[in-house]
């Protein structure tokens, strides 16, 4: 009963962290998706000078752990002169990372829409850029429209790993008050329930997204 009561008691207290962490979300899937689209299609571009340091970009902060990028950014710009507070820290190691995963889901589904589609948008005398904008592009987020669905979901869990650089999201909520309370499985287990309403929640609008896309 002592541990249930204090979950009920300090549940308020987990939500607000639960809202740091979609805020944290929200903006790293955005920044996330902008540098993924421009890499993604930097990886395709004939020119070198485009195409290897989008390969490098991708192939390096794919291969290095979230949590070492955190701290690079975070304890390491110091270093250089440059300073930042821990939450757009926390978003832009969020970002960055995500960036790289999206550019890989946003490669495959560039190459999955028929060449024949650039090659009519070219032919009615579209330029490569208004092809790529209003042809190749809209057919291939529909298509990737799941996996880049399933990288959100991902990058609102990895979330918690900003906890280390003191941000009081949903994890370091539940870390604070289990210092307090020593209730460690029920808060645990609370802060594991917020995590999958919201993981569900995002994984349902996907889904609805998607349906809603087939239709047309």
């Amino acid at each position: 009963m002592y541990q249930l009561e204090v979950l009920i008691r300090n549940f308020t207290y987990l939500l607000l962290g639960a809202v740091v962490t979609l805020k944290i979300t929200a903006i790293s899937v955005l920044m996330g998706l902008a540098i993924g689209t421009f890499v993604g299609m930097g990886r395709l571009s004939k020119r070198k000078i485009i195409s290897i340091p989008s390969s490098i970009y991708v192939e390096f902060l794919r291969g290095t752990p979230l949590l070492v990028q955190i701290f690079l950014i975070y304890f390491g710009l110091p270093s250089l002169g440059l300073n930042l507070e821990a939450f757009p820290a926390a978003v832009i190691a969020l970002g960055i990372n995500s960036g790289a995963y999206v550019a890989e889901i946003v490669r495959a589904g560039i190459q999955s829409v028929p060449k024949g589609q650039y090659e009519a948008a070219r032919s009615l005398g579209m330029s490569h850029t208004m092809a790529m904008r209003y042809v190749i592009l809209p057919q291939a987020f529909r298509n990737i429209l799941p996996a880049l669905g399933n990288e959100f979901i991902a990058l609102l869990k990895d979330s918690s790993l900003v906890s280390v650089i003191g941000i009081t999201e949903l994890m370091k909520s539940g870390q604070i008050v289990i210092s307090r309370t020593f209730a460690s499985f029920s808060i645990y287990g609370g802060v594991a329930l917020i995590y999958f309403a919201m993981t569900f929640t995002l994984a349902r609008i996907v889904r609805y997204t998607e349906k809603r896309l087939a239709i047309r």
